[in-house]
């Protein structure tokens, strides 16, 4: 039995696929299945049910998973353990990060961190926050840039880097381009555009809605600001987005903070506030806490 066996297993039962346990891993597929049916062969009984549309554990499979998660656990331990000794920063680091950050420097963080620290491998993943957060929990992403609802998430330490109002925007040609501002209240009966449910600023809408005795009416959902921002400049609703979004296309669209109460969504840097983490992940993270501004 290989700890590379183990690995490709934990990976799999993770994301519940060989595909894409092999996008994580950075190997090919058919060597993370090979390796999977030899440690199958080894314990003589079948691990992962293939039969579905995604690989599932066998009752043997969820018996060995602990023990397949604390062997390696116990061998990054001992790494880490030699390279806090030794002071030499080697590994891997996965950076998590939603679409909507353009104004943080992130390729320049990692860059300079890469230049000091050559041996850390780096991988930058885009998902949506709850993905993210999940992430963070189960130590698949190590740090990540998650866009806030009302509270910050169980389990996970954050630091506020960027805050903005929460605009509602029109087309031109809408009837309420000539408003300077709009109550949440009145949003109430509108066909709204918006970010979908997963991501920090629907969380921050939907609880406000929620609070006001209101059901929002949602009209369209797009993944992406600039999606959300061409379809109301084609007057299909009206979308709700973080001011520099709502503001970008000053000639199509017409912005308007809402108020009454006044909204804002928040994108912090996130990590995991207890566990282990390698010495590579604490240093990128400290790097990114010293490096990025306060809103």
């Amino acid at each position: 039995m290989e700890l590379r066996q183990l690995e490709y297993f934990v990976a799999v039962t993770e994301e519940a696929s060989f595909t894409k346990a092999a996008a994580r891993l950075h190997v090919a597929q058919p060597g993370v299945s090979a390796q999977i049916r030899q440690l199958e062969r080894e314990l003589g009984q079948p691990l992962l049910d293939r039969s579905g549309r995604t690989v599932r554990l066998t009752e043997v499979g969820a018996a060995v998973l602990p023990y397949a998660r604390a062997a390696l656990a116990a061998v990054e331990g001992a790494r880490r353990s030699v390279d806090e000794l030794t002071g030499l920063l080697r590994g891997h680091v996965t950076v998590g990060t939603i679409d909507w950050i353009r104004s943080l420097d992130l390729p320049g963080m990692i860059a300079e961190f890469h230049r000091d620290h050559p041996d850390v491998e780096i991988t930058v993943i885009q998902e949506d926050t709850d993905t993210l957060t999940d992430g963070l929990r189960t130590g698949r992403v190590d740090l990540a840039f998650l866009s806030l609802g009302a509270e910050p998430p169980d389990g996970i330490a954050t630091r506020v880097v960027i805050e903005q109002d929460l605009y509602a925007a029109v087309s031109t040609g809408h009837r309420l381009a000539r408003r300077s501002s709009i109550a949440l209240r009145a949003l109430g009966g509108e066909s709204l555009i918006c970010l979908p449910k997963g991501t920090g600023l629907r969380a921050v809408l939907d609880a406000a809605f929620a609070d006001a005795g209101l059901r929002p009416r949602i009209a369209f959902e797009a993944g992406e600001p600039p999606v959300i921002a061409q379809i109301a400049a084609h007057g299909l609703g009206v979308a709700v987005l973080p001011e520099s979004a709502a503001r970008a296309q000053p000639d199509a669209l017409h912005a308007m903070p809402i108020v009454k109460p006044r909204l804002s969504g928040r994108i912090a840097l996130a990590w995991r506030a207890e566990g282990p983490r390698s010495p590579a992940a604490r240093a990128l993270t400290a790097r990114a806490r010293r490096l990025l501004p306060r809103p």
